[in-house]
């Protein structure tokens, strides 16, 4: 589809729904219990915590957000699982527990903490959510229990994705992929960056993606900043496009970047763009189980360093790491950055986004998703091929 040749409605009446795919079963609910009260055991915890957000999601299919009231799955290495829950959520909480649990509901003047407690012995050792809030931590020690960091069992748990996960990645990228290629068709001269966003959230909407997560459209200058500047831009004639966008299927994200030419564009942009497209492309390769996570992000960094990028986060260059892992969180461990010595597993998904910024100039991010393979990488989406003609 070329850039700039059609209309919102146009391109939202043509959108048809993506298929469906199925969410995740109780069997597979159950079985990534089993795994993490193995994990808890093996670290000497008696039982783990897992607060309201995506983990909680993973384990018990409550999808509901952290927030001061404790909503919590209390997972005992021996025992049934518990459900610590508000009193007046009990309806709302039926609706959506995916798991077989006892549930202990606490009313609002009462102690969610003394619920904890009680059901463990004194002095346990309680593995802790590493994203609970810091205050429950303190007031869960100081009921006398044990506190210590389950986060690498909650994390050995969710970092190895099953069949049934990477299909949803795989259609929320695909999902996303299409919506990029119809957002550069509506492009002209004067369009606000607001008003090519609120056509993102729609398109995702009408293919099934339930609406954008979130939507960065930036142009020109603006795209040398990673995450934009503030205001509403409209687009000029000869200007870069960078636009970073995704939607969720039963969770699972996408996250995807394109950045093209709205016209014509200096040799220099076109120069960065296939160093860019170079410098994803070495991290792609590095890809194989075993290697480290950091040493993707290195193959990535050694390409722009030779160029005379960097060196390190220095600009003109890479300012922030090669990739992140993705699944429920759409930021979530391991991470492409040095220092993170991850083995790399098949089943494992990341971004791959190595982006160049020249400072206060124009900046160039191509972002797509790969999984790894007992091979070394697949692609979730082709990446981009030309700054001229993104989408083919």
């Amino acid at each position: 589809m070329t850039i700039g040749t059609s209309d919102p409605d146009t391109e939202l009446a043509a959108i048809r729904p993506a298929p469906a795919v199925p969410p995740i079963t109780a069997a597979e609910h159950r079985a990534r219990i089993d795994r993490a009260r193995a994990l808890a055991e093996q670290s000497g915890a008696a039982a783990l915590l897992i607060g309201a957000g995506a983990s909680l999601r993973y384990f018990t299919g409550v999808s509901w957000g952290a927030s001061e009231r404790m909503v919590a799955l209390l997972l005992p290495v021996e025992g049934d699982p518990l459900m610590i829950c508000p009193a007046f959520e009990r309806g709302s909480l039926a609706a959506e527990l995916a798991i077989d649990a006892e549930v202990a509901l606490w009313e609002e003047d009462e102690d969610p903490v003394a619920l904890v407690a009680r059901a463990l012995a004194p002095g346990a050792r309680l593995a802790l959510d590493p994203l609970l809030p810091f205050g429950w931590g303190e007031r869960l020690r100081g009921a006398g229990l044990a506190v210590s960091d389950g986060g690498a069992a909650i994390d050995r748990c969710r970092m190895v994705k099953s069949a049934a996960e990477l299909a949803c990645l795989a259609a929320a990228k695909t999902m996303t992929l299409e919506v990029q290629r119809r957002a550069a068709a509506i492009l002209r001269p004067g369009i606000a960056a607001s008003a090519v966003a609120r056509f993102i959230d729609a398109a995702h909407r009408a293919i099934g993606g339930g609406g954008s997560f979130f939507c960065a459209v930036q142009f020109g200058r603006a795209t040398a900043f990673p995450h934009g500047l503030p205001g509403d831009q409209t687009l000029e004639q000869d200007q870069l496009v960078l636009i970073d966008t995704g939607c969720r299927v039963h969770g699972y994200h996408s996250d995807i970047t394109r950045t093209y030419a709205f016209g014509q564009v200096d040799a220099a942009i076109h120069e960065t763009f296939a160093l860019e497209r170079a410098a994803q492309a070495a991290a792609f390769a590095a890809v194989r189980p075993g290697v480290t996570c950091e040493a993707v992000d290195a193959a990535a960094r050694a390409v722009l360093e030779r160029a005379g990028l960097g060196p390190g986060y220095r600009l003109p260059g890479l300012p922030h790491r090669t990739g992140h892992g993705i699944g429920l969180s759409i930021h979530e461990p391991a991470y492409l950055v040095r220092g993170d010595l991850t083995p790399l597993e098949p089943g494992m998904c990341f971004s791959n986004e190595p982006m160049i910024v020249v400072p206060d100039r124009y900046g160039v991010r191509l972002e797509d998703h790969f999984r790894v393979t007992a091979e070394g990488a697949a692609w979730f989406t082709p990446p981009q091929e030309s700054l001229d003609r993104p989408f083919g």
